[in-house]
C-alpha cells in the first residue's frame, strides 16, 4: 500500500498522460461510448464520423490515440497514414464489424451486378477496401441517396439498413444480416415502460435498434444526432436508446436537462476495456500500433473519403 487515495493516483496518471501527449505530439480521440474518465482526458469526443473528420484535419500531430474499438483505429490510420495510430486496448474489437469479410463482399457483387457496395464504418479496413463508399449512422441516408446507382448492397447492420430504406424508398437496397448486440437489447416494452414513468419525456433511439423500437420512438438519431437533438428539443427529460456512455457526454454538454437510459443501461463491454492506465501505457511504449498494408490504406481511403464528401 502506498497510502495514496484513488483520486490522487488518478491525478498523477492524468498528468503523466498529458505530459506524454505533449512529448509525442499526440491527440487523444474518444468515442461517445468510452468510460467517463476517458472522455474527460480526450481532446475530442464524438461518434465514428466526428472522430474520422477530427483526426483527418488535425495538423502538427505525429500520434493519434484512438480510444474506441479496432475498426475506428483502422479508420484513423486510413485517413492519417502519416501518423502513428495507437489502440490502447488491442482486444477492443466489434462483433458487428466482424459480421462480413472481403470474400463475402466479392460474392455479393457477383450476386448483384451493377450495385454499389456501401459499407457502414463499423467494418474492417479490408472490407472498406473492397467497398465503393462508406457511411456512418449519421450520414447513411445521404450516402445511399447520393450514390449514382439504383441498387445498393448495404452492410453489415440490417437495422440501420431498414432505417435507410425508410429514408430512401426509391432505391433497391439489399440489407446484410448483421446486427449490434447492444442495441438489439432495447425493446418495445422498454419504450412502453418509460412512457408510463415519464409521460412528458421524449424517446430517442439509435438506428441500430430493431425496427419496432425505432417505430415506437419519437426520433431515430446517431449518437452525434442525439446530442444535437437534446440541445434543440424543448423536452426537459429525454430517454436515450443507445450505449450508456453517451449519457456522460449528454449530461456534460446539456446540464439543464435530464437523461435516462431506455430500460436498463446497456453496456458495450468492448468499449469499456480502455482505461487510463492503458492510454498511458500506449503513449509511453508506442505499443498496440495499428499497421495496415499500403494497398489496403489506399483503397479504403478512397471509400472513406467518398463518405466524407457525401456526409
Amino acid at each position: 500500500m502506498n497510502g495514496h487515495s484513488p483520486t490522487y493516483e488518478r491525478e498523477v496518471l492524468c498528468r503523466d498522460i498529458f505530459r506524454l501527449k505533449e512529448e509525442k505530439s499526440a491527440v487523444i480521440l474518444a468515442h461517445n461510448y468510452q468510460r467517463q474518465e476517458i472522455q474527460e482526458i480526450a481532446d475530442f469526443v464524438g461518434d465514428s464520423l466526428e472522430l474520422a473528420r477530427h483526426g483527418a484535419r488535425q495538423t502538427g500531430i505525429r500520434t493519434v490515440v484512438l480510444c474506441g474499438v479496432r475498426f475506428m483505429a483502422e479508420t484513423a490510420k486510413i485517413l492519417r497514414p502519416d501518423c502513428t495510430v495507437l489502440l490502447p486496448e488491442p482486444d477492443a474489437g466489434c462483433p458487428l464489424a466482424d459480421a462480413v469479410t472481403p470474400e463475402e463482399v466479392a460474392a455479393a457483387r457477383r450476386e448483384h451486378p451493377g450495385a454499389w457496395v456501401i459499407s457502414y464504418v463499423n467494418t474492417t479496413a479490408a472490407v472498406k477496401a473492397v467497398s465503393d463508399v462508406c457511411c456512418t449512422s449519421s450520414n447513411a441516408a445521404k450516402v445511399v441517396a447520393g450514390v449514382p446507382a439504383d441498387r445498393v448492397v448495404f452492410l453489415p447492420d440490417r437495422n440501420l439498413c431498414w432505417h435507410v430504406r425508410q429514408m430512401v424508398p426509391d432505391k433497391h437496397i439489399v440489407c446484410w444480416d448483421g446486427s449490434c448486440r447492444v442495441h438489439r437489447l432495447f425493446t418495445v416494452e422498454d419504450v412502453r415502460r418509460v412512457r408510463e414513468k415519464f409521460p412528458e419525456a421524449e424517446v430517442v433511439v439509435h438506428p441500430e435498434c430493431d425496427p419496432e423500437v425505432q417505430q415506437a420512438a419519437d426520433a431515430v438519431r446517431s449518437t452525434s444526432g442525439m446530442v444535437h437533438y437534446a440541445k434543440e428539443s424543448a423536452a426537459r427529460v429525454i430517454i436515450i436508446g443507445t450505449e450508456e456512455g453517451l449519457l456522460v457526454r449528454l449530461r456534460a454538454e446539456v446540464p439543464d436537462k435530464q437523461f435516462y437510459s431506455l430500460g436498463s443501461a446497456r453496456v458495450c463491454s468492448r468499449m469499456k476495456m480502455t482505461t487510463l492506465e492503458k492510454v498511458a501505457h500506449a503513449l509511453r511504449t508506442g505499443q498496440e500500433e495499428i499497421v495496415l498494408p499500403p494497398e489496403i490504406i489506399e483503397k479504403a481511403r478512397a471509400a472513406v473519403e467518398r463518405m466524407l464528401a457525401y456526409g
